[in-house]
């Protein structure tokens, strides 16, 4: 094994990066729903686990002094490994009445509650690190040349956690008539091909030298610099704007994220669409972000022919007028699966075309001294904007039904409208024009 070659570590680390994202943002929602939990309790707990991507900046300098990048990223992989082993075990059995009640009590997963919070520290906390290890490991030539592939396992990571997984869950359901053991199995599996991933990067990853440890003089550097870095970000002309952009220009996603699951899922009788497990696996986690990639691709590709600012009102409107596409749902009801996936298809495709702008704004922000630093700062506001809307949704859902909660999310587009009016004007027009 030659490990100076990427080809042999990166796709696998970017897969790793990506599938437990997933799991513990997406595949928990799902899970919970088909254990009987309410859509208020489900939105509210899995929003809260956005919390360790908030707050990442914060302890970026801890994984720069202590230990090196590899470490950190075997470390966490290993972590993981073991989170989503015991989530498995940890998974609590109602009796079938409770679940079908849809008020099984949330006190039951506890346990499971804080796993997924573990896992998802441990996550971000990856992230940091496989990002750090990726440019120290590569030339810059190198870094250039595998972006592409990063990105494309990091999204086929996205379909296997979304996708894949939901789908085996399902069948497993449907097999075994029992929820519990089918999610047990499935999140057991998922532990075995993650400690696979891990095995494989003890010994695949290379051992670059500058990828070393912080002596203490660097460390109280870094906590020097992390502090300039943070007063400089808020000395930003505009930052403020700048803020309110990041947090509200995603506002109706992130109410909408929360119940696109529970809504598929929910019977008509609650004015969902009845789908199993299986089939939204398929529809939202393989269709859908096939529609989400296509959507980013031609979206970048846009970007670089218009620039920033010539691209926000046509991302605003792609990021948001394809959002009637849940509130005809909720309404009509159709049972024709074509007509769904096309629909779901269509919603993902804006949002992946929209959401190039938000991206390349961030990286607008960002520019100058601290470069890296101020777009990590963008990414912790981009994770809040989803965190705080995303836990009030699920008891607006129940409070008004679908139909009325999908039109709040309507509404809420002039939000984004509004932002997008609000710092169109201050951005330069030359910028990200290829």
């Amino acid at each position: 094994m030659n490990k100076n070659n990427p080809w042999w570590w990166v796709p696998t680390l970017y897969f790793a990066e990506g599938i437990p994202y997933f799991i513990v943002n997406t595949i928990s929602t799902i899970l919970f729903k088909r254990m009987g939990l309410s859509n208020g309790d489900i939105a509210a707990y899995t929003s809260l686990l956005y919390l360790p991507w908030v707050i990442k900046p914060f302890w970026s300098p801890f994984v720069d002094i202590l230990r090196t990048k590899r470490w950190w990223v075997v470390a966490m992989q290993a972590l993981m490994s073991v989170g989503f082993a015991l989530l498995a075990l940890s998974l609590p059995h109602p009796s079938s009445e409770v679940m079908a009640s849809g008020q099984t009590p949330v006190s039951l997963f506890a346990v499971t509650l804080i796993l997924f919070w573990i896992t998802a520290f441990a996550s971000a906390t990856h992230d940091i690190a496989a990002d750090g290890y990726y440019m120290l490991a590569l030339s810059q030539k190198d870094q250039s040349l595998f972006v592409g592939i990063r990105s494309t396992f990091y999204r086929l990571s996205s379909i296997f956690g979304q996708g894949v997984l939901v789908v085996i869950a399902g069948l497993l359901e449907t097999r075994l008539g029992n929820i519990p053991r089918a999610w047990s199995i499935t999140l057991l599996s998922a532990a075995v091909l993650f400690a696979a991933v891990t095995m494989w990067h003890v010994f695949a990853l290379p051992k670059p030298a500058s990828d070393a440890v912080r002596s203490t003089t660097g460390a109280k550097d870094i906590f020097r610099e992390f502090g300039r870095t943070f007063a400089t970000f808020f000395r930003k002309p505009l930052v403020w704007l700048a803020i309110v952009f990041l947090l509200l220009y995603r506002l109706p996603e992130a109410l909408l994220v929360k119940l696109v699951n529970p809504f598929l899922l929910d019977s008509p009788d609650a004015g969902g669409l009845g789908l199993a497990t299986e089939t939204v696996g398929l529809v939202y986690g393989t269709i859908g972000i096939l529609g989400l990639t296509l959507g980013g691709i031609l979206g970048g590709i846009a970007a670089s022919k218009w620039g920033l600012r010539k691209s926000l009102w046509p991302m605003a409107v792609a990021i948001t007028l394809p959002d009637l596409a849940y509130l005809w749902l909720a309404i009509a009801q159709p049972t024709n699966l074509i007509a769904v996936s096309a629909l779901v298809f269509i919603e993902q495709f804006g949002y992946g075309f929209g959401f190039t702008s938000y991206m390349l704004y961030m990286i607008y922000i960002s520019e100058g001294e601290f470069k890296t630093a101020h777009y990590s700062l963008c990414t912790a506001f981009m994770a809040l904007s989803m965190m705080v809307p995303g836990f009030f949704a699920g008891a607006l859902q129940e409070s008004v039904g679908y139909p009325a909660f999908f039109g709040i999310v309507m509404l809420c587009c002039l939000v984004t409208v509004a932002v997008t009016f609000l710092v169109r004007q201050k951005v330069d027009p030359e910028f990200g024009k290829k």
